[in-house]
């Protein structure tokens, strides 16, 4: 995840750009905060799906076969 001075500069940059209209370069450096943090956060939310294992009311595992071949290759779950 970002540090908590990235964030604290997106957010900085966020509420000036309400009050006041930002410089080029700092319309660029939101551009590239906001990147960072998206590319951060959909890798984040990635390994979390890639983790799930789903199962049935019966307890059976009933993951998708996708999932499972992603989770093998990473080695998780024993599979």
């Amino acid at each position: 995840m970002l540090s908590k001075e990235k964030i604290a500069r997106i957010n900085e940059l966020a509420n000036k750009s309400k009050s006041e209209t930002l410089s080029l370069s700092e319309q660029q450096e939101q551009k590239e905060l906001r990147e960072e943090y998206l590319q951060a956060f959909r890798g984040g939310m990635r390994n979390h799906i890639e983790g799930m294992k789903v199962v049935d009311n019966d307890g059976t595992d009933v993951t998708p076969e996708k999932l499972k071949q992603i989770q093998k290759e990473k080695g998780l779950h024993d599979r």
